[in-house]
This record gives structure tokens, C-alpha cells and sequence, in this order.
């Protein structure tokens, strides 16, 4: 039987691979004019999710933008120094703590088996534990020569396969990738 828990990314990064600028900014994202707003998959593939899972830093990140809460489907933040969610942000988003395979557990428990997997270091973590199963990284054609890396150290390898490239804006590349593993 096939696992029914996916874990799933969705990022964009620089043509060299970073997730952000050296100053942590993101300004970067939108140096391409996209004048009639297309959400390049966003919205479809938010629909394929149940939950999202989020380190601080993203979380904080977000609580920045100067939007209204972006997520219409439960957040669940890693973090080791949060001790409650702002009041704002109560029903919402639930802070969730222990190694990823408990954190996993406890949002398996409550129904949510398909997951947004997001933020530069929960990616990275997710990835070292091998618990990621589907990527979709959109490149933005921008050289930032340094900042947040999106991936990190492995201690083995792991096989992905391109399952579909799009091109947005004449510009921007987004593909997608599946996991590769001896069950699939």
C-alpha cells in the first residue's frame, strides 16, 4: 500500500539557488513584471494540501508582509523558542515542537496528511530526514551571488525526478519534482 502522507514543496529561488538575498529580503521575487497577477500553480497546488508546516522564521517572515493572513488552511510552525502564537494568529496557526517524525505524527493525527513543506531551513531539515516527496521550485532568472541557500548538506543522496517544466512570463522556469524511491 502506498503512503498516503505527501510532503510538498513550493518555492521560488535565484538562478544560483537561494531562497533569499543577503539581507534576508525577498524584493528579488518580483523583478520580473507580472502585470496580470498570474499565480504561476500557486492556487492549484495549495488546493492539494491540507496543512502547512513552517519554521519561525518564515512564520515571522509572513506576520510581516503587509497583507492579511495569506493561509486559509491550518499553519503549523516549528519552533524551539515560540511559546505562543500571537493572538492574531490563534486558530490558525498552532506552534508544534519534537523531532520531525513526532511533529509528523501529531499532524497526521489530527486528519492532515498532505503537507506544504515551507521555509529555507524546515526545507532542509525535511530533506535530511529524507521526508520529502514532491518539489516545485520556480527559478527566477536573477544572480543574488549569495544569501539563504534553499538546499543544505545531505548525508546521502537523494534521486528526484523532473515530472514537468513550465515557462511563465517568457521568464521564469518552474519545475516540478517527484521524489524516486524503491515503493514508487
Amino acid at each position: 500500500m502506498k503512503n498516503k502522507n505527501k510532503n510538498k514543496v513550493f518555492i521560488a529561488t535565484s538562478l544560483d539557488g537561494f531562497i533569499a538575498d543577503k539581507n534576508g529580503q525577498l524584493d528579488w521575487l518580483f523583478s520580473i513584471p507580472n502585470p496580470d497577477q498570474i499565480d504561476m500553480g500557486y492556487a492549484a497546488f495549495t488546493g492539494q494540501i491540507d496543512a502547512l508546516v513552517m519554521g519561525r522564521t518564515t512564520f515571522e517572515t509572513v506576520c510581516g508582509f503587509d497583507v492579511d493572513w495569506p493561509y486559509k488552511k491550518p499553519v503549523f510552525v516549528l519552533s524551539r523558542t515560540l511559546t505562543e502564537i500571537p493572538a492574531g494568529y490563534k486558530g490558525k496557526v498552532f506552534l508544534v515542537k519534537g523531532t520531525l517524525t513526532e511533529v509528523l505524527a501529531h499532524i497526521h493525527e489530527q486528519g492532515f496528511h498532505h503537507l506544504y513543506i515551507d521555509g529555507g531551513t524546515t526545507i532542509q531539515s525535511f530533506l535530511k530526514e529524507d521526508l520529502i516527496d514532491e518539489m516545485v521550485i520556480t527559478t527566477i532568472p536573477v544572480l543574488l551571488g549569495g544569501g539563504s541557500p534553499l538546499f543544505g548538506d545531505l548525508s546521502a543522496t537523494l534521486a528526484f525526478e523532473c515530472t514537468g517544466s513550465t515557462i511563465f512570463l517568457d521568464k521564469v522556469v518552474q519545475n516540478h519534482f517527484r521524489r524516486v524511491r524503491e515503493d514508487n
